[in-house]
């Protein structure tokens, strides 16, 4: 019986997540940044502490990100 209502508030909440547009690209932002964050922080051999991996990491997925919203937005100013 417990394992019903444990399936059915995920598939609620899955349902929440997928009408909210903003909730679903931190989600997807924070897992990219889970798997890149150690990828930059073995790539300096430890140089830098682990928080700052992830920081950078996270400053990565922005300017790539605010670098594909300003390539669409001079390519198709229409939407916008």
């Amino acid at each position: 019986m417990k394992t019903i209502t444990v399936i059915e508030d995920l598939q609620s909440i899955a349902t929440k997540l997928s009408s909210r547009k903003l909730t679903r690209y931190l989600l997807w932002s924070s897992g990219i940044n889970l798997i890149l964050a150690p990828v930059v922080y073995a790539a300096t051999g430890g140089t830098i502490s682990r928080e700052q991996s992830y920081a950078l990491g996270l400053l990565g997925l922005v300017t790539v990100a605010l670098s594909i919203y300003l390539f669409a937005v001079i390519f198709q100013p229409e939407k916008f």
